[in-house]
Parts: C-alpha cells; structure tokens; sequence
C-alpha cells in the first residue's frame, strides 16, 4: 500500500506522468510538424546529423545493458541500483540519437519509406525507454509487477526493428542475407527477387545498382526522387528529369553522375561509396546506347566469355620505385595509384587529368614500372597502335582501357604474350573486323568491348556468353 501510494498518487508521480505523455505526444507528431519532403535544407543541421551513426550507439548499448544488469541485480544489489542509472542515460541518449537523426533526415533531403520507418522506430524506441523509466520504481518496490519487465521485453524487441532500419538505410534492405543459403532467402521472401531472365539488364546492369546505388535510391531511402529498385521508377527518373535516355548515354543524367571526378560535388554515388569500376560503367554506356532495353540478351560489341578461374600472381617488390611514384602523386601529369594496401596487388596507371596530352612516347616512360603495373587506362588518350610494343611488356596486365584512342588494331595480336589480361575495352575506337579477329589469339580474356566501332557488328556471337 505504501508503494502505492508514493508511487502513483503522489504529486511527483503525477507530474512525470503527465509530462511522459506530453512528451510522447510532441514526438508521435514530430514526422506531421517537421515534414520530411526529400528537399535538402541548412548545412549546419547535415553537419550536426552526420553525428547521429555515432551518437546512436551509446543508447542501443545501455538499453542492452539494463536486462543484464536487472538480473545480476539477484545476487548483487548493487547492480540493480545501477541499473536504474543506466537506464536513464538510455533514456537521454535517445533524444539525443532521435534529434541528430532527424536533423540528418531533414538537412540532406531523405525520404522514403526506410527512413520513414527508421524515424518512427527511433521514436517508439524513445517513448518505450522513458515507459520503463517511469515504471521501474513500481517494480523496484514491489518485485511481482509485471509491468517494467513487459515494457523492457517490447523495448528490446523495439530497438532491434529500429536498428534493422537503420542499417538497411546504410547497406540496403538484403544486407543481413544477401549471402545467406537460398532456403533462408526464400523464407525472407527473396527468393522471388532472384530473377531468372537472361536479359543483359538482369544479369549485369541490375546488379551494380543493387551494389552501388539501392542504399539511397531504393525502397529505404529514395534521395531526389529517383528509386532504382525497378526498371519502370528507373526510368521514370527523378526531380531533375529522366535519367536515363535510350540511345543517348551523353544525355543520361545517371551516367554524367557517375563518371565526374569523385571530389565533384554531384559525384555518385555519393558520401564515400565505392564508385562504379570502369567495366561497370562501360555496361551502362553501352547499354544506353543500344536502347537501353530491360529484355535484350546481349549488347552489340560487347563479348562477356564464360568465367575462368585464373590465378593472379603477385607483383614483385617496387618499394625501391616508391619515392617516385610518391612524386607523381603531387605533381602534373600521369599517375601510378595503388589496387590495395596490399604492395603485391600492384599499381594501376591513370591518365584521367592528361588524357589529351598523354601518347605513346609518354606510355613508353613508363616500361621501368611495368612489372608492377596491373592496370592501364589510356581512355581518352593520344596513344596509336604503336601502344601494342610497349604494353606487351606489361607483363602482369590484367585490363587495358583503350576505348575512345585512336587505335584500329593493328599489332593488337601482340597482346597475346599477356597471359593475365582478362579485360580489353577498345570501344569507340577504329578498330576493324580483321583486327578483332586477332583477338581469338588472346584465349584469357573475359570481357572485350567493341562497340561503337567498325568491328561491332561482326563481333562474334559465339564468343558472348553472359556470366
């Protein structure tokens, strides 16, 4: 009688009671009074949301401490009594973790129904924290109320949902079973999504949005107003128009996107994602470019042969040559960039900023870091046939990026002594039907690219084999 007395009838209990509600209110109308429209606001409020990923941890770890903390309470007092505290830090870190959420929401223009379901676990998380903060004294004083330990059990539960939003905002809705066994992914009712058309969209086009584009452009969260999630909203585009225009990849917003240099505002995809590989963003062009079709098979020009396992093997010791591949980062010109942090994964060479200026007398600088160089992009560039000599002293080439030079294929048989190569794009080239015949002395290649030149319509058709 005396805990229920001091407990619900005081003017205190009253009190936090009335202002628990007032509270829950205020938050259950929050997503009516501050409307996410998906428009991007003040910078100040992505500045101080961008620290809700850290800030949520702290609540999501007290409130999992609490139950361990209420059980070892059985033996140790003390414990009990800290859990209370705990709780209450919970509590703070929730509105904390809500507020910076939602500023994060509103500054950047999120919208869509992952964020919207995130934002309302948050809230509910907060309410169901704050209950069991109000209810623990009960049951501190009278140990057969059942109430607190129902409202922690649905605060975990509540906590577990809402953070399940959360990181399928961050790594897409499949992320937990993207890997898991096919009976697994059939329960979760993603068997279905495992298309089984042969359609060159299905089986290469669609797979770099589900890496790469589906964690703000899908059913979580759709930023600007484009979903990617389905070939209809794809092409239906966004809030600045279409962004896909068949037969037109220069025109298509999507592709412009993504082929700016990565420290350009308008980049994509955006906020430290991995950028699209040079082999995924020629599918796109050159899907684009012959109609952009969610049914064709295959893509004139381009050869994708079956599969082959082939061992690469790692690149010698250049730490000798570091000091200047050092330099060249910092100076003008042609650069040699690292694959990993692994040395024996090699360099790749990059002519983005000096394409124009960069030809064979300038390739050929290079033969003393061949042996280390696993990957050349001479897209753009001025080099000519004459190219074939140097790069076939590339010995570890595993891809060759020749598409938009002025090649047309002569010497291209000389690139047979590279037994690692899998990967030749010489699209938008001028290279002929009799040079890319030649290319069947080149056994290890995978992927060849020969649209948009004048060898595309007699690319062999025995050769494409989608993966």
């Amino acid at each position: 009688m005396f805990a229920d007395k001091t407990l619900w009838k005081d003017n205190v209990a009253r009190r936090r009671w009335t202002a628990a509600l007032v509270l829950s209110l205020l938050l259950l109308s929050l997503p009516w009074i501050v409307r996410l429209n998906g428009q991007p606001h003040a910078d100040w409020q992505q500045f101080l949301g961008r620290f809700h990923p850290l800030a949520v941890h702290l609540p999501v770890t007290l409130i999992l401490l609490v139950p361990l903390l209420e059980l070892g309470g059985r033996w140790k007092p003390a414990l009990r009594e800290t859990a209370g505290f705990v709780l209450g830090l919970a509590f703070a870190g929730c509105i904390a973790s809500l507020m910076l959420g939602y500023l994060l929401a509103f500054g950047s223009g999120a919208a869509g129904p992952g964020v919207t379901r995130h934002m309302w676990g948050g809230i509910l998380l907060t309410i169901c924290t704050m209950l069991c903060l109000l209810a623990r004294p009960l049951w501190s004083a009278l140990p057969t109320d059942k109430v607190y330990p129902a409202l922690l059990t649905i605060t975990l539960i509540v906590m577990m949902w809402a953070a399940h939003q959360g990181g399928s905002l961050t790594h897409g809705s499949n992320y937990l079973i993207m890997y898991a066994p096919r009976p697994i992914k059939t329960i979760a009712s993603l068997g279905g999504s495992q298309a089984k058309s042969d359609s060159f969209y299905v089986q290469h086009i669609n797979p770099i949005w589900d890496k790469k584009c589906l964690s703000c452009h899908g059913d979580g969260q759709v930023k600007g107003n484009l979903r990617m999630d389905t070939f209809e909203a794809l092409m239906l585009g966004g809030k600045d128009g279409p962004v896909i225009v068949p037969n037109k990849p220069d025109d298509s917003l999507l592709l412009k996107r993504v082929t700016l240099p990565e420290s350009h505002k308008q980049f994509m995809p955006a906020e430290g994602k991995p950028p699209l590989s040079k082999e995924e963003i020629a599918w796109i062009r050159a899907w684009i470019q012959q109609g952009a079709s969610p049914t064709t098979t295959h893509l004139a020009g381009i050869s994708i042969r079956e599969q082959s396992d082939i061992p690469l093997e790692p690149v010698g010791d250049y730490s000798a040559l570091q000091p200047e591949i050092d330099r060249m980062k910092n100076a003008p010109g042609a650069k040699l960039l690292t694959v990993s942090a692994k040395p024996s994964d090699g360099l790749i060479l990059n002519t983005l900023d000096v394409a124009g200026n960069f030809g064979d007398a300038q390739l050929a600088q290079f033969e003393k870091y061949a042996p280390f160089i696993v990957e050349v992009d001479l897209a753009r560039t001025a080099v000519t046939d004459a190219s074939f000599s140097t790069l076939a002293k590339f010995t570890h080439l595993r891809a060759i990026h020749l598409d938009n030079t002025n090649v047309t294929g002569i010497g291209i048989e000389k690139l047979a002594a590279l037994k690692h190569l899998t990967y030749l794009n010489v699209s938008g080239t001028k290279i002929t039907s009799e040079s890319a015949d030649r290319l069947k002395s080149l056994p290890g290649l995978q992927h060849i690219y020969l649209f948009n030149t004048p060898a595309q319509p007699l690319a062999p058709a025995e050769a494409r084999k989608t993966s």
